[in-house]
């Protein structure tokens, strides 16, 4: 907690950043530059995580409870 201390307060910074990336029109989460970098790997597993639950919703209707053969 010590480290904190002395740290400058980033959040006029920040309510700018955002102010004026609500012009135009982007969404809060997507409007600093690191965005990239933590929604596109959220995108990737989410999107995995959708097709797999997807892909074995289909084969437990036709009967096989298991990720591959029967």
């Amino acid at each position: 907690m010590a480290g904190f201390v002395n740290r400058d307060n980033r959040v006029p910074y920040y309510q700018r950043l955002f102010q004026e990336g609500s012009k135009k029109h982007v969404r809060q989460w997507n409007q600093s530059s690191r965005s990239k970098y933590f929604l596109y790997p959220y995108y990737t597993v989410f999107a995995g995580t959708f097709a797999g639950c997807m892909y074995m919703m289909t084969r437990m209707v036709l009967g096989h409870k298991t990720w591959y053969g029967k």
